[in-house]
């Protein structure tokens, strides 16, 4: 099965990070260094692609691991993470085995986020940790154009959960691969029917926010 991201790993890895702007703008690592925090088992990124993230949950005390579909997006991964190509709705990993478990910056590429999280639930120990960390749904989607960072315009199309390519920039990925979308309520109530508990949240990205983040927990039974 062919990914997306295949057509553009190449890009996404040497143009698209290597043009991102220095520091942490949209304040994705502070916000999965405050949600994750500290650990010393192992951490699976779901949705890993080039391992971008690796070193950060590595030092954290984390053994990182990573599971992606594409096999474009893992080819650059290799060296910083052990990887393995599946599906995220199904997970080659038994229940229970794993510590915790993260996304970043990768929920609007899986059209059936909520079966990935029910997966993350499933092989979480319980009162294992999982991270969210992903494009804002309030703020981040085709309904809003984001041309002047001072006044964002929220179209109609906010309500409506959707797959697009419509985008107001063609310097990102979402006009290039398309990118899903779920109301708030309906992405946190899907955190909710997998099993997880809400714990925290977060914000990045000034002055208005670019990403949201949550950190749950899997229930006891």
């Amino acid at each position: 099965m062919r990914a997306a991201y295949d057509e553009i790993a190449d890009w996404y890895e040497h143009e698209f990070r290597g043009a991102a702007a220095p520091g942490d703008p949209l304040g994705v690592r502070r916000l999965l260094d405050t949600l994750l925090g500290p650990g010393n088992g192992r951490c699976l990124e779901i949705g890993c692609g080039t391992g971008a993230y690796a070193k950060q949950i590595g030092d954290l005390g984390w053994t990182a691991l990573g599971v992606d579909l594409s096999a474009g997006m893992l080819r650059h991964a290799g060296g910083r993470l052990a990887a393995a190509r599946a599906d995220a709705a199904r997970l080659p990993i038994r229940d229970g085995a794993l510590d915790a478990a993260v996304t970043v910056m990768a929920h609007t590429d899986m059209p059936e986020y909520p079966a990935v999280l029910r997966e993350a639930a499933r092989v979480l120990r319980p009162d294992g940790v999982f991270v969210h960390v992903g494009v804002h749904p309030a703020f981040c989607g085709g309904f809003a154009d984001r041309t002047d960072q001072r006044a964002i315009v929220i179209r109609p199309g906010y309500l409506d959960g959707h797959w697009t390519k419509e985008s107001w920039t063609d310097q990102g990925v979402r006009d290039k691969v398309g990118a899903t979308h779920w109301p708030l309520p309906e992405l946190l109530h899907a955190f909710l029917d997998a099993g997880l508990r809400l714990e925290r949240f977060g914000e990045g990205g000034a002055p208005v926010p670019t990403a949201l983040a949550v950190r749950a927990r899997k229930l006891r039974t």
